[in-house]
């Protein structure tokens, strides 16, 4: 389901990013960037638009001490479905984006890919939510 879906993975960590990357990969996406900081999401979210659009993303909630926030209200307002990917417990501060899903590190490939594919899944033309212009 994940074939040829275009994501992007914000997340502050090297390796737990190698991890995401690999297994998305794994299943068929292709990993358009990866950003650990808010600024160097917004950039990339921003190139993307300009060639080919973006299915979904995986977002820490905590980058270094800042909120991704600012990131998940840009991809909201772009229509691009996300999860949150996250060391903090149930009931974390999701930014106001609570009915975005959350998985809670550690996580197995298996669950990371199994919630990509459910929020691609719902996108209303199933052929990827943000599509530039």
């Amino acid at each position: 389901m994940l074939r040829d879906r275009r994501v992007l993975i914000v997340e502050d960590e090297a390796l737990v990013t190698m991890l995401i990357e690999d297994g998305l990969s794994e299943a068929g996406a292709e990993v358009v960037g990866s950003a650990g900081t808010v600024f160097e999401a917004l950039q990339i979210i921003e190139r993307v638009a300009q060639d080919g659009g973006l299915d979904a993303a995986v977002l820490d909630i905590n980058l270094v001490g800042e909120l991704v926030t600012p990131v998940a209200d840009q991809l909201a307002a772009l229509g691009v479905p996300f999860v949150f990917a996250t060391g903090y417990g149930t009931g974390c501060d999701t930014g106001g984006h609570a009915a975005a899903p959350v998985l809670h590190k550690p996580f197995a490939t298996e669950q990371l890919v199994a919630a990509v594919e459910a929020i691609v899944s719902f996108t209303p033309d199933g052929a990827g939510a943000f599509q530039g212009d």
